[in-house]
């Protein structure tokens, strides 16, 4: 399985951090954010990875490589301007190749992995479009994204719906089939729409999150961050 980083947006509000670097770039506790994701996805054995890259892209290449450091092989998706993430995986569908891969947003922090190869046993035996973890409602995002249709699906894969049931926040995480992108005009096109059709017609399962996750979009979340990761450090 291949595994896609979303990294071509602006991050307006990291500014002025993102003023003169990627937001994947964005050092928490003195590494890069993205670097965090490679090591993780490295050590569960994925061995190729593709990044897309718009607002100052070619730092992506010059900081990372080609991904030997990890010893993964990177491969980079240019975009002119950001096209959303739809949009952005639409564009890098010929270096994803034609099986499920692993989406991971280039701006959270995770502790670890999900379980990313039952995810993907579950998209190609139903014949998904996709599986997503969801995560508990930060305070940016009380009202949350998506619930699970069944009660207490929560702790494993289930069928996702949009209201009824308590709803869960979507982490940026996810295994998606390039079928469900093979459709969509090239250009931006936003994830979220084509997310919620495929759930409206039972096309995508999902999964609560329970381990620790920080969407990393602001200066103050990125300062807790770097304190919890401080703190890690010092008792290790």
């Amino acid at each position: 399985m291949k595994a896609m980083i979303l990294a071509a947006g602006r991050g307006e509000r990291l500014r002025p951090l993102t003023d003169t670097l990627p937001k994947p770039l964005v050092h928490a506790n003195g590494k890069p954010l993205i670097e965090y994701h490679l090591e993780k996805l490295a050590k569960i054995g994925i061995t190729e990875v593709v990044i897309n890259q718009a607002w100052l892209g070619h730092m992506l290449p010059e900081q990372l490589g080609n991904g030997e450091r990890w010893g993964i092989e990177i491969h980079y998706s240019q975009e002119n301007e950001a096209l959303e993430t739809a949009g952005g995986i639409k564009k890098a569908l010929p270096l994803l190749g034609d099986e499920p891969f692993l989406l991971l947003n280039g701006d959270i922090y995770i502790d670890q992995l999900p379980d990313v190869f039952s995810a993907l046993t579950t998209v190609e035996t139903e014949n998904l479009d996709g599986f997503i973890w969801l995560v508990d409602n930060p305070e940016h995002n009380l009202k949350g994204d998506f619930a699970f249709a069944s009660k207490g699906s929560t702790k494993h894969a289930g069928d996702l719906s949009l209201n009824g049931q308590p709803c869960f926040t979507y982490s940026g995480m996810g295994i998606f089939s390039p079928k469900m992108f093979a459709d969509l005009p090239q250009g931006s096109q936003p994830l979220g729409p084509l997310l919620r059709q495929s759930i409206v017609q039972a096309q995508t399962f999902g999964c609560h999150f329970t381990h620790f996750w920080c969407d990393v979009g602001t200066i103050e979340r990125l300062k807790m961050l770097n304190h919890r990761l401080l703190s890690q450090t010092s008792k290790s």
